[in-house]
């Protein structure tokens, strides 16, 4: 596989507070990465450097020569009220493009049959706000793969929405993964989205652990992430990650449900 983006000894600091110290990653075609950890711990920022948005303070991220990224923002940073339409948010930030062109044809059939492919076929006309929750973040990563990215970079894809559309989301990601879409996300869902992903990377500052989800979410792991006890379970094999105390209280109501 191909280094799509490699950081080497990567920090960042806002004017004397380091966010991201020394940190190594390593992210190659095909691959589907989690990074995951607390608020503050700068995941935000280690993806603002890997997009070349914010200089590193020391360090360097490298991209492979002609990697194209597409970066898919927090949906709660995103003014819903905004007068676009579907079609208008995919197309808008073409770099070439002035404020409020004329779509062209060919933008409009590359369009449709991006959304199409993401479940939103017959929705270019419609304005944001109409939208479901889901179907308004499927709009963002349309708009990303507008782009025909190497690389996916999502912010908290999952962040304040609700439980079918985080399955939703879970699911239209694997299967852009399963196209051959390289991916890299933040998340703070470790249940609902990083125990169902091939490699999660804990953040704290400085990277904590790399690996497979049965390797990362373990309590010594996850204590040093997150500065508090947690405990792991199974559960269909998949690991289940509850705070400290919760998996006790659990096991004790099963007890009583079973008796």
């Amino acid at each position: 596989m191909t280094k799509l983006i490699e950081c080497r000894h990567l920090s960042c600091a806002y004017d004397s507070t380091v966010v991201v110290k020394d940190v190594d990653l390593v992210v190659k075609t095909g691959e589907f990465v989690g990074v995951v950890g607390p608020s503050g711990s700068g995941k935000t920022t280690l993806l603002k450097v890997i997009l070349k948005a914010i200089p590193p303070t020391h360090g360097h991220v490298d991209h492979a020569p002609g990697v194209r990224l597409s970066y898919v923002p927090q949906v709660e940073t995103v003014d819903w009220n905004f007068p676009v339409t579907v079609t208008e948010v995919v197309v808008m930030t073409q770099s070439r493009r002035k404020l409020w062109p004329r779509i062209t044809t060919k933008e409009r059939e590359d369009t449709e049959l991006v959304l199409e492919r993401l479940g939103l076929a017959g929705l270019g006309s419609r304005h944001i706000r109409e939208l479901s929750g889901g179907q308004q973040q499927r709009v963002f990563i349309a708009r990303a793969l507008f782009h025909q990215p190497d690389l996916l970079v999502l912010d908290e894809p999952t962040s304040g929405v609700d439980v079918r559309t985080r399955h939703e989301m879970m699911h239209l990601l694997a299967e852009l993964n399963e196209g051959g879409m390289s991916i890299l996300l933040t998340t703070h869902d470790l249940n609902g989205l990083a125990a169902h992903l091939p490699r999660l990377v804990c953040l704290n500052t400085s990277v904590i652990a790399d690996g497979s989800p049965s390797e990362v979410l373990t309590p010594e792991v996850l204590e040093k992430t997150y500065g508090a006890p947690m405990e792991v379970l199974s559960h269909g094999g998949m690991p289940v990650v509850l705070e400290h105390g919760a998996a006790e209280a659990s096991r004790r109501l099963s007890r009583l449900n079973a008796s």
